[in-house]
């Protein structure tokens, strides 16, 4: 099986399970660390011709990630494309269970470890936030320049909510707003989380436009929105991240 991943998460799922079967990525996929494939562009400008040179079996993209026209131009030169819809935790798992299967593979460990994970937190409680009263309300910016935050229905935003956030603006009409700086700063919120991806909000570039009195949690990227052998320690490593700036 030849396969090209137009997708990060799925780069890592595909390179952990399926040793020698991935034969393409984008640039955008670091993981695993020693990756080494023929780069095809972006997600979402990816090389049409330089994928179809490859001669992929088969090409795995996700809804969100990748565009329609590329994924379109793909199927016109008889290059077979999986698709994924990844919205929640719960989808996750079995977008990849379908996926690897497509691909040649039995469910691995890794993904019975990851699930099994978080069924674990969601029986222990890891951030001691039963009480739904007690649970902090945080907006998500994954972008500045201008300011955009995790709407609704979005996978990140569940995979906070399991950990015992409440994303302050799941209820958006939008997906991934635009929310002016002033209103995220007056907004009541009780938390901000910045993720080092899309956006890489480090320690000197995103808490400083923020009221010194809110709390602000610098989050991995990866382990917030990325689907993948990363889901068994995203628990806790967004856990601790939480816990150390909310008491």
């Amino acid at each position: 099986m030849r396969v090209v991943s137009l997708v990060p998460s799925l780069t890592e799922a595909v390179a952990t399970t399926l040793p020698g079967a991935l034969v393409g990525a984008t640039d955008w996929c670091t993981h695993p660390a020693d990756l080494d494939v023929a780069r095809v562009g972006g997600t979402k400008n990816p090389d049409v011709p330089a994928i179809v040179a490859l001669r992929p079996d088969l090409v795995v993209a996700n809804e969100e990630e990748n565009r329609a026209p590329d994924l379109d131009a793909l199927r016109a030169a008889g290059v077979e494309v999986l698709v994924t819809e990844v919205r929640g935790l719960d989808q996750a798992f079995a977008e990849l269970t379908r996926m690897l299967a497509v691909c040649g593979a039995d469910r691995p460990r890794w993904l019975d470890a990851a699930e099994s994970r978080w069924l674990d937190l969601a029986e222990s409680d890891r951030l001691g936030l039963r009480d739904s009263a007690a649970r902090p309300r945080a907006a998500v910016p994954i972008w500045r320049r201008p300011w955009m935050v995790l709407g609704r229905d979005t996978f990140a935003g569940d995979v906070l909510a399991r950990l015992g956030i409440d994303n302050a603006y799941a209820g958006h009409a939008e997906r991934y707003p635009r929310i002016p700086l002033d209103e995220l700063r007056s907004g009541g919120l009780d938390l901000v989380v910045l993720p080092d991806e899309p956006y890489r909000f480090t320690r000197e570039d995103g808490p400083e436009a923020f009221p010194a009195a809110l709390p602000v949690a610098l989050v991995s990227g990866r382990h917030l929105t990325w689907y993948g052998p990363s889901l068994a320690e995203a628990p806790d490593v967004l856990g601790a991240a939480l816990r150390a700036v909310h008491r």
